[in-house]
């Protein structure tokens, strides 16, 4: 399994992109900003107007009530206009996030149709499911609350510090001067955490993959009682992620306490500063609205700094996150088609491979010097044992692989040089592993036809032999079956995706131990549907059970990715070769 990359640190890169994924919101972030804007100054001049009210009364009797009430109006609209734009700013932000994430799933799982069988074949699905999921929820939920607190935050930090400024330098130039502390322990703690949250992310994408390898094994795992194994495994992993959650969330979570004391020293040097100003000599400049008005905005501009802080540890782990979406989106596509590519039509059949070599990994050599000419109409039967390269030549046969050299053509063109959609849709495929979609009987096996009659339907249904057992259904073809075919039999399964190619025959057939999930009885019936179906149509047909492919027309022995004998049935019986040997061996008691 190929390890995920690795981040230690912070990659401006990831910054860049998510700055690159919001332009496309420039709308709504311009809006937003002028919400942050407004809610913000607006909340400035509420302790400005308060620190008024308290000079207009400074004393017993002293009081001027009309100015007090015009006061508290103010202060009113104000408050009734900031919760409006706050309201405004937060449907917003919703509406950008969320939107971005839109996307990078939508980029993301387009990436998955694009991306070549070698990355899904060497990557845990769970590990994938993880990035899209998990990854995409963490960064949404990060990003969003450091838009609702970066906005506001910076546009208070610099509008109290005007202020301040404006009220008093002296007492101002004290909270600038202790300021920087606060920065500092910040940055400090915040350039040690991402790749905390980086560790975590993988740990919990691991985790997932270890769920769902085991949630979709069960049987197997209880069939072999190796449920305490799986306990054993998941209880490490699971403890690995506690642990680095726990680093990372311990080491971001002292930000805020590290924050607060700082900007409590600055309140208190605002208080001590501003009461010495309030003595007799200082009274006509500074007032004890004004120092209340003060202390307020020291409040308010500290506020920002505690809050971005205590969110530090959630944009930490966004940013982490979207880092492992963007390697997803980053790997390397299935290369284009050739420029020119030819569309398939009126497809013979003929099916040349010379000089084809191939091997999944460059220290392993599988297949080499592969030589086949097969002609339109032939059935070819490839046997042989375990790991000599049969699914791998269906492999190539469909693109799913490139060949490393040599040359596969039909009809005479490489197939290099054929659209893959084309290729693939000359083929018609029967696997030993059965998918059905989370859809009725009906969709299923009307997949690669969606326009097909009902008519059509049955009578595919009827030639598979699955007629009998879809109308004994709740439903009958109008039933729905859950993932993976739900309840079904194994069997069932496969008569379902049997019926699926009946029903849209391609000019070429692959059956890839089709029937090895069919009792012996029904697969006589089945084997009597496909010879139907192969006649006129080129099919490779790879099997086990080497009783079924006694009518093949060619049969191809494959060892160590080479043929090493070729014949029809009886032909290979009378050498006595490595074939008869392997077919004898099955009917041996």
């Amino acid at each position: 399994m190929k390890a995920p990359k690795k981040s230690k640190r912070f990659d401006k890169s990831t910054a860049r992109r998510i700055l690159a994924l919001l332009r496309t919101e420039l709308p709504f972030l311009i809006l937003s900003l002028l919400c942050a804007a407004a809610s913000s100054v607006l909340l400035l001049v509420i302790p400005l107007l308060t620190g008024n009210a308290i000079d207009w009364m400074v004393g017993k009797g002293n009081v001027n009530w009309n100015g007090v009430v015009k006061i508290a109006i103010q202060i009113g609209i104000c408050v009734l206009v900031t919760a409006l734009a706050q309201w405004l700013m937060n449907a917003l932000n919703n509406r950008m996030v969320y939107g971005m994430v839109y996307r990078l799933r939508k980029d993301a799982f387009e990436k998955l149709q694009r991306l070549p069988i070698a990355y899904l074949d060497s990557h845990a699905a769970g590990e994938t499911v993880s990035r899209m999921i998990a990854d995409a929820e963490q960064f949404s939920e990060g990003l969003l609350l450091g838009f609702n607190q970066f906005f506001t935050g910076i546009i208070t930090i610099f509008g109290t510090i005007g202020i301040m400024f404006f009220i008093s330098p002296a007492v101002a130039t004290v909270v600038i001067f202790i300021t920087p502390l606060s920065l500092f322990v910040a940055s400090f703690i915040a350039s040690r955490t991402y790749k905390l949250f980086q560790k975590q992310s993988e740990v919990r994408a691991e985790e997932t993959a270890m769920i769902d390898e085991y949630i979709g094994n069960h049987k197997v795992v209880s069939a072999f009682g190796q449920e305490d194994a799986a306990q054993k495994r998941f209880d490490e992993i699971n403890n690995r992620l506690q642990k680095c959650s726990l680093k990372a969330l311990f080491l971001s979570s002292t930000t805020n306490p590290g924050t607060r004391f700082v900007n409590n020293l600055v309140y208190a040097g605002v208080a001590l500063a501003g009461a010495m100003l309030c003595f007799p000599l200082g009274a006509a400049a500074f007032t004890v609205g004004r120092l209340t008005a003060f202390l307020a905005y020291a409040t308010q501009y500290t506020k920002p700094f505690n809050e971005i802080s205590g969110v530090v540890a959630e944009i930490q782990n966004s940013l982490a996150c979207a880092a492992r979406l963007f390697e997803l989106l980053d790997e390397k596509p299935v290369p284009p088609d050739a420029e020119g590519a030819l569309t398939l039509q009126n497809v013979s059949g003929a099916v040349s491979l010379s000089g084809v070599a191939f091997s999944y990994t460059p220290d392993r050599e599988l297949i080499r010097d592969l030589n086949l000419d097969v002609a339109p109409g032939q059935r070819v039967a490839i046997v042989g044992p375990t790991g000599c390269g049969k699914t791998t030549v269906i492999n190539l046969l469909m693109r799913f692989y490139d060949v490393d050299s040599g040359s596969i053509s039909i009809d005479g063109t490489d197939i290099q040089k054929i659209k893959r959609a084309s290729l693939r849709a000359s083929w018609g495929m029967v696997l030993q592993e059965t998918w059905l979609r989370a859809a009725t009987v009906r969709e299923n096996i009307a997949m690669g036809k969606p326009e097909a009659t009902m008519d059509e339907i049955v009578a595919a249904a009827r030639a598979v032999h699955a007629d009998s057992f879809i109308r004994r259904l709740p439903q009958g073809y109008d039933t729905v079956l859950g993932e993976n075919g739900g309840s079904l039999s194994q069997g069932q399964k496969q008569l379902l995706c049997i019926a699926r190619v009946m029903l849209a025959p391609p000019p070429m057939l692959i059956l890839d131990e089709a029937t090895s999930s069919i009792d012996t009885r029904m697969e006589l019936k089945i084997q009597n549907a496909f010879a139907g179906l192969m006649r006129g149509r080129t099919s490779f047909i790879v099997a086990h059970r080497l009783s079924t492919i006694e009518e093949a027309d060619v049969i191809l022995v494959m060892r160590d990715g080479h043929i090493i004998e070729q014949g029809s049935h009886k032909e290979l019986l009378k050498t006595g070769g490595f074939y008869a040997h392997l077919y004898n061996s099955q009917f041996e008691h």
